[in-house]
């Protein structure tokens, strides 16, 4: 569960690397692994204000063996090769967009069964980065991953929180993940929905 503290977000390793078996890649031809609409509502202010509708697609499910690599990369090896781990996957586990936007893959996702019925989803990946935060070297590029958690009932609704720019690190005292976020509080995602 994501435990919104001062701006910093703590997860126990295990929530965002949620535990699973090894998942076969999909086909070429297979249908997505989940299709969700949410509406995103940004008090953040940070970025675009506006509510908006997000399309997220899970294309596949992110192995055992990804989710092993890219925590013992972080452990051993920082956040910034951790970056470097998250854009090598292939293929991608899916995509988020706007209905005004191209898509932006995500690279991990993982979800694990609730004892209600529903699902626990997460997600992660490197974020868009514009060309003026690049140009004028903001301190926003020190986040650059894009993070999402959703809970969804056993009716295929639910709400999520995404944090839009994140800084992973990972505390060996306490073997958690400290999720760093830009913005003062996540983007809000209410009336999420499973789309058949």
């Amino acid at each position: 569960m994501i435990d919104f503290r001062r701006a910093c977000l703590s997860l126990s390793a295990a929530a965002l690397l949620l535990p699973l078996g090894a998942a076969p890649s999909p086909a070429a031809d297979a249908p997505p692994a989940l299709r969700m609409t949410a509406f995103a509502v940004n008090l953040s202010g940070v970025g675009r204000a506006r509510p908006q509708t997000l399309q997220i697609v899970i294309e596949r499910w992110s192995t055992a063996e990804e989710r092993k690599k890219l925590l013992d990369t972080l452990i051993e090896k920082g956040s910034d090769k951790l970056f470097d781990a998250v854009q090598d996957i292939k293929p991608r586990a899916g995509f988020i967009r706007t209905t005004t936007s191209l898509g932006w893959d995500i690279q991990y996702a993982q979800y694990e069964e609730t004892a209600s019925g529903g699902k626990h989803v997460v997600f992660a990946t490197d974020r868009p980065i514009s060309f003026a935060e690049l140009r004028d070297n903001t301190r926003s590029t020190d986040y650059d991953f894009l993070v999402c958690e959703i809970r969804l009932g056993p009716d295929g609704k639910g709400e999520g929180k995404l944090v839009p720019a994140a800084k992973i690190e990972y505390d060996k005292e306490s073997n958690t993940l400290e999720i760093e976020n830009y913005s003062r509080e996540p983007v809000r995602l209410n009336e999420v929905s499973i789309v058949k």
